[in-house]
């Protein structure tokens, strides 16, 4: 054999060992998502963003699954068992009911969760596992739990002739009942009523919300994926009506409401992205603390105040931490 072809030879064996090194160090993340919203849409970008920071790139050594059950539980249970049988490295569940599907099906693959109300009560993590401690098992991730409670006193402040306020969602979300219950008992303190409307998919928001046309002089919307999921809807009917509408989350109030006093999602994926990144360096997600963003933000938006009707008071405006003009 000529040298050539030896050297030749050599060169294609070495080119075929680096590559499949590569295939290798490629490590596949399965992400479940419940709904296509903008808040839970800036979490899965600031998951990636996270891990990104830490390292971990997508086409370089991550390959992602993006999966959306797109609110339908029976999918989201598809979603856990094919990312158990294709045996995924890691999964970031995004939201309540997916993370529950997940918790079903798998009790060894590393889980990082983000967006979920009360992981405790949803039966995610251990009940002896508070806020800021470890799980134990193969969960970490990061709560969304919002200021409900002081939510409602600044809109309410506002909005201080508005004494009937309405809110829709889907009581199967174990996030929205536990925000609900928290604002149910700030509106009566605050003296004024709730009605509330249910759905159970986005397809019944757009009639939830002309339901309570008449009846309420305000609209506000929870960390209901259900809900949030068709925005929009809510939008066109409290622009049409002149019902000023408010969120908890601020990506909400780019999509149309007034005003929010919440989270950036972008942070809470970005914080769960970080943690991934300490679990693919060799850490337990179980060894990993999980817990809330605490970053809350006032973001408002103008032109929703005036297609809804609302004035906007200097002071209110002056507490702002971003104007959407």
């Amino acid at each position: 054999m000529r040298l050539t072809n030896i050297i030749s030879l050599l060169i294609c064996v070495l080119l075929a060992t680096q590559t499949l090194a590569l295939e290798r160090k490629m490590i596949t993340i399965g992400v479940s998502k419940i709904a296509t919203h903008a808040a839970l849409d800036a979490d899965e970008k600031g998951f990636e963003a996270g891990l990104a920071s830490v390292g971990f790139k997508e086409g370089v050594n991550i390959r992602y699954l993006r999966m959306n059950a797109e609110g339908d539980m029976v999918k989201a249970e598809a979603i856990a068992k094919q990312f158990v049988e294709q045996k995924v490295d890691l999964i970031h569940t995004i939201a309540t009911p997916t993370t529950q599907a997940i918790v079903k099906h798998t009790k060894t693959i590393p889980v990082v969760f983000s967006s979920i109300t009360d992981p405790i009560s949803a039966g995610i993590v251990p009940k002896d596992s508070a806020p800021g401690k470890k799980t134990g098992n193969n969960m970490t991730g990061v709560s969304d739990e919002w200021p409900v409670a002081l939510q409602m006193e600044i809109y309410v402040k506002l909005l201080s002739t508005a004494k009937r306020w309405g809110t829709i969602y889907n009581p199967a979300e174990a996030n929205s009942i536990k925000h609900i219950k928290v604002m149910r008992d700030a509106l009566q303190k605050l003296g004024v009523t709730l009605t509330e409307v249910h759905v159970k998919n986005s397809k019944e928001v757009a009639q939830a919300t002309q339901s309570l046309v008449g009846k309420v002089d305000a609209i506000t919307i929870t960390s209901d994926n259900t809900t949030v999921a068709d925005l929009a809807s809510i939008v066109r009917v409290c622009n049409d009506k002149k019902i000023p509408l408010f969120a908890g989350d601020v990506d909400s109030v780019a999509s149309g409401a007034v005003a929010a006093y919440g989270l950036d999602y972008y942070l809470v994926g970005y914080s769960a992205g970080k943690k991934a990144g300490l679990i693919l360096k060799g850490s337990k997600p179980g060894d990993i603390p999980w817990g809330p963003v605490e970053k809350f933000s006032l973001v408002i938006n103008q032109k929703a105040a005036a297609a809804q009707g609302v004035t906007l008071t200097p002071e209110f405006l002056s507490k702002a931490d971003k104007i959407i003009k």
